[in-house]
């Protein structure tokens, strides 16, 4: 009976479908960004329209537009990261970073920067602004990666860390607090200790550093009045609940009579009036208070899935500087994320940190949606498959040498081997 010739056509089609299926670590992370962004639609929303309206825009859909648009920046931002942007990030560090720093200098001088409720944050003007710590933040986690990948006996001593890399974060927190930004700070503090960590510093060496650091943020608490009042408000909020603890009480209104399934999409009382900030830092709260606990534990569930997929990239990513760069853009939203969290239920002082990818925010969302798209890089070009490439390639180069080596091959000048054919 004649043998069947398989169909080069049909064996090709299967291998490039085999070839097209990206990993699973891309496929989490890319789902759960999706799923953000979906949640954070419906609750901006959600927690706008009323205001919108009360505002004198007389759209209560305005706040929505802008974030489906600035998503759209976003996602634009975020697929080209991740196509393009492992090729050219290694180049355009060193000019993100410079960009950074020049624009929060920029928001310093009088004229340019523009304040809002108390703070000098941004640039532009009307609906057009843009946040610079957002940008700056973002360089810092890559300048960390690429440094760090590129140094690694340097890390283990504490002078080795300090210079450059300590130096140039420390002066970027002194940036950040004069705007004033501390939430930013902190965040960016947790991604560099998280960088260090995994780039294998010394645990003493990573003890004293955050000791350090818990000194320095307790003393700059301390010393600004308007921290100080912060500080004493997450204490006890109610002592002062007309005045600096008035957002974390309403916070703690809302998060406590959503119960565990919520008022009910759309029932919030709290933002209507009573809660400041709520589409933005606050949105949260609006959360517990119409979705309860089951709609905060979901989206926390979806934060979960990014850090679980972020890190595993990092793992099975092929070269250190990949490895560092996914456990960098994943602790940098992790951080923002935990922080905002915090802050929101009371169990840490206000910030005034977003949360990622729900929150409405311009700079915020296009920023970390675009390090995203560097995080969806590494997971395709860096994951199981070619770490098997890898240990292939490997084992075939040590299969060729021992064959080399049993069939007499040539060996290197200079080698024992040609000390004894010389003599």
């Amino acid at each position: 009976m004649p043998r069947r010739t398989p169909n080069p056509s049909l064996m090709g089609r299967r291998i490039s479908k085999a070839r097209a299926k990206p990993p699973l670590e891309y496929s989490l992370l890319y789902t759960a960004t999706l799923c953000l962004l979906a949640f954070g639609a419906v609750m901006v929303y959600s927690s706008s329209s009323a205001e919108s309206l009360l505002g004198g825009s007389g759209d209560s859909a305005y706040f929505l537009k802008r974030y489906l648009f600035l998503g759209a920046l976003g996602l634009a931002a975020m697929h080209f990261a991740s196509r393009f942007g492992l090729g050219i990030i290694r180049k355009a560090t060193a000019p993100l970073l410079a960009a950074g720093f020049a624009l929060c200098v920029a928001v310093m001088i009088p004229g340019i920067g523009v304040t809002v409720n108390g703070a000098t944050r941004w640039l532009g003007a009307g609906p057009f602004q843009f946040q610079p710590s957002e940008l700056l933040k973002v360089a810092l986690v890559l300048y960390a990666a690429q440094l760090l990948a590129s140094r690694p006996r340097q890390i283990m001593t504490l002078g080795g860390l300090a210079k450059p890399l300590l130096i140039v974060v420390g002066a970027a927190c002194l940036m950040l607090l004069k705007q004033p930004d501390m939430g930013t700070a902190l965040v960016i503090c947790f991604a560099i200790f998280c960088l260090m960590a995994a780039s294998g510093a010394r645990r003493k060496d990573l003890v004293t550093l955050a000791g350090v650091a818990i000194f320095l943020v307790t003393v700059m608490a301390i010393v600004e009045p308007y921290r100080r009042a912060r500080l004493l408000s997450f204490i006890d909020p109610w002592k002062d609940a007309d005045g600096a603890g008035f957002q974390s009480v309403q916070a703690m209104i809302a998060m406590g009579s959503g119960g565990f399934f919520g008022r009910g999409l759309g029932e919030s009382v709290q933002k209507i009036l009573y809660l400041p900030e709520a589409h933005t830092d606050m949105i949260l709260a609006v959360i517990g208070e119409e979705l309860g606990i089951f709609g905060v534990t979901m989206l926390a569930a979806l934060y979960g899935l990014v850090g679980y997929a972020g890190f595993r990239t990092a793992k099975l990513a092929r070269d250190r500087y990949h490895k560092l760069l996914a456990t960098g853009v994943t602790s940098l939203i992790l951080g923002q994320a935990t922080l905002n969290f915090f802050a929101v239920m009371g169990m840490a002082p206000l910030t005034g940190v977003p949360l990622p990818f729900v929150s409405y925010g311009n700079s915020n969302m296009v920023v970390l949606l675009g390090a995203m798209g560097l995080l969806l890089g590494v997971a395709a070009s860096g994951g199981k498959s070619s770490g098997l490439r890898k240990i292939e390639g490997g084992g075939g180069e040590r299969k060729g040498a021992a064959s080399r080596r049993r069939h007499g091959g040539t060996r290197r000048a200079g080698a024992g081997g040609g000390r004894r054919a010389s003599r």
